[in-house]
């Protein structure tokens, strides 16, 4: 267990987080709005001086041409010959992504002078023979705001350890030092990372370090100006980094972001971090998020984080927690307990596991259930957001044409690189992931009169393999519940992982007192139920996003990417394509002026009559025989 440094030091070497002079202190000390990085103000670990193994240079080289040095020093490089190699994959996202593409040169140097560099395929190099130290410079560049690489402006840099460090072969793992340079940067920038420090200035600049790759990358670091909040929740530091100075209510998100980590702490019986990040990046339009071992990387659309003054139960709001509740979530359930075959994963290539729909599918059940439970999601909103979830799934027919296994198993190549027939070839392992999460918890729940549920499912799994790191083999998930519970699930089993049945969700809620239903959906601005499409505004014109199965759209020969330009010669803005489409007939053929390509087509389209596929959840009016005791254990007193 590393060392403390005392709460009473001002200047922290631990990490260069904490308290500023000119921070204004709130809501009884919940947050501080930082400007300045100095010492956390609460301990945080000292990092024990080891010999240094090899060493990484960071630093914004060029903001204007997005170009980020990096020097990697080896003191004894292989006698061979050192190769090095840059992942092509990060954790947690699971596409092949050839970080190695944005490498722009890379020189090398040793103690009689320049050393030559071979590319032995698209992301190794080797490096001839040579006497150390080794140096080898390259440049990266960046200019992908994602949250899985790297990007780097005037205004700021970041990037994930992926992007930037090339891993050395046949060397010891570890330890890896990191020196954050700030030479290249503006006066007023700062360097943040949860990466545990050696010794750092008071503005984030200087030396870190890590155990060995897998925790070098798994730190990402940012360089700029921000808004840090920090609150404390399960007695540890977390921060939440915004960059420039937006106007939030920082007391108001800390307030609930400690809510929601003390709520998953409480489920697993311990945090198995010393401190945590939230590290924001507001878009226009967006929403997403990559989990790490000590914090989180978000795209938050700006519209969802809080003012002053706005209503904690606004929706884009709600999203914003349930996020950050994902994420969180993700400390345990995939950085930790996770697959047998991610213990030590080849970055170089693809690595299948069967068992995404439990990872993604698990914390996507929890991530608006902490919420619900927390208090922080009206029960009312958590229905409403469920049967969300619950449409999506079967309105599209992929569910009847893939499994969850064969999902988890194919999110390579075909989950991550979805195209405009997802809906009707594949399912989301996280969207029927969740659903079946909810019926496994709800099967325990019934099928041992409460003693079993699947939370006890999850502190089992950390404690038989998130603490140990021991990986979960691909069968370990249903031979635990088996185990625990007593049951013979081998044929929920079969239905929800391995087969394209529908899970019968109708009888399981309505053993907790709620009550199923399906409906036509309303038409939109994104979706006509009597078309059959999904759409977007292009210009003055609906341009044809998704054209789902059987249905009218696909019928009339419409396809993906058409522009409709009129319907029986009339224009229709994608605004009201939905809500006029719904006042027309449905049993006389309609004509449809579409431009597809350079090509004006003419085809004639019936509409359907809107399909009951919008799933609505309601509280039982009828009393059921012990849904409310059974409803209370599941939910908490909220309901």
């Amino acid at each position: 267990m590393p060392s403390l440094v005392p709460a009473s030091r001002t200047a922290r070497v631990a990490t260069g987080w904490g308290d500023c002079t000119s921070a204004t202190r709130r809501g009884g000390g919940a947050y501080r709005a930082l400007r300045v990085w100095y010492g956390p103000p609460d301990p945080v670990p000292r990092v024990t001086e080891l010999p240094p193994v090899m060493r990484y240079f960071l630093s914004p080289k060029n903001a204007t041409a997005h170009l980020f040095g990096v020097v990697l020093e080896i003191d004894v490089p292989d006698p061979a010959g050192q190769r090095l190699e840059l992942p092509a994959w990060i954790p947690g996202s699971y596409m092949i992504r050839d970080f190695a593409r944005h490498v722009i040169t890379v020189q090398a140097s040793g103690a009689e002078g320049e050393v030559t560099i071979e590319k032995i395929d698209k992301q190794t190099w080797r490096c001839a023979p040579a006497r150390g130290p080794l140096r080898v410079s390259y440049e990266v560049y960046a200019w992908d705001a994602s949250v899985r690489a790297a990007a780097l402006d005037a205004d700021g840099g970041f990037c994930n350890g992926t992007s930037v460090f090339m891993r050395p072969h046949n060397q010891v793992d570890g330890p890896y030092e990191v020196f954050l340079e700030r030479a290249t940067c503006p006066s007023d920038w700062r360097a943040m990372t949860s990466m545990p420090a050696v010794a750092v200035d008071q503005s984030g600049f200087g030396r870190y370090r890590a155990a060995n790759y897998d925790e070098l990358i798994d730190h990402p670091v940012r360089f700029g100006e921000c808004t840090i909040f920090h609150f404390t929740a399960a007695g540890v530091p977390h921060w939440v980094v915004l960059p420039g100075a937006p106007r939030v209510n920082g007391e108001r998100l800390c307030k609930d972001l400690a809510t929601v980590c003390q709520h998953h702490t409480s489920l697993f019986g311990e945090l198995p971090t010393e401190q945590y990040v939230f590290f924001m990046h507001p878009v226009s339009q967006g929403y997403g998020g990559l989990e790490h071992r000590a914090s989180t990387v978000l795209d938050v659309a700006r519209s969802s984080l809080p003012l002053p003054g706005d209503s904690p139960e606004r929706e884009s709001y709600q999203e914003l927690l349930g996020l950050c509740s994902h994420e969180y979530f993700h400390l345990w359930n995939v950085k930790r307990i996770r697959p047998a075959v991610f213990t030590d994963p080849d970055l170089s290539r693809e690595v299948h596991t069967t068992l995404l729909w439990a990872f993604e599918g698990i914390t996507s059940y929890y991530d608006d259930l902490a919420l619900c439970r927390s208090g922080l999601l009206p029960p009312d909103d958590w229905l409403r957001r469920l049967a969300r979830t619950i449409t999506r799934v079967h309105r599209g027919t992929g569910r009847l044409r893939q499994t969850l296994a064969e999902s988890s198993f194919d999110a390579w190549t075909r989950f991550y690189k979805a195209d405009e027939n997802a809906p009707n070839a594949i399912v989301s392992y996280y969207a029927k992931g969740a659903l079946a999460a909810l019926a496994l918890d709800l099967t325990l729940r019934l099928g041992t009169q409460g003693a079993c549920s699947l939370d006890d499912i999850m502190r089992a799994l950390w404690q038989r393999y998130g603490r140990t790191g021991e990986g979960v083999p691909e069968d370990g998930i249903e031979r635990l519940v088996t185990e625990l519970s007593g049951l013979d699930l081998e044929p929920f089993f079969e239905t929800a992982l391995r087969s394209t049945r529908d899970l019968d969700l109708s009888e399981l809620l309505r053993s907790f007192g709620i009550d199923l239903t399906w409906h036509p959906p309303e038409p939109n601005g994104e979706y006509s139920p009597h078309l059959g499409a999904m759409f977007r505004e292009d210009g003055r014109f609906a341009r044809l996003q998704q054209v789902f199965d059987g249905r009218a759209a696909q019928r009339a020969g419409l396809a993906s990417g058409d522009l409709l330009l009129a319907i029986d010669e009339t224009h229709l803005p994608a605004a009201t394509l939905g809500a006029w489409l719904k006042r027309l007939p449905t049993t006389q053929p309609l004509t449809a002026h579409v431009l597809r390509g350079d090509r004006l087509r003419v085809l004639s389209v019936t509409l359907d009559e809107a399909p009951e596929e919008e799933c609505q959840l309601r509280w039982s009016s009828v009393p059921v025989p012990g849904a409310q005791a059974r409803r209370r254990d599941w939910l908490g007193e909220i309901v």
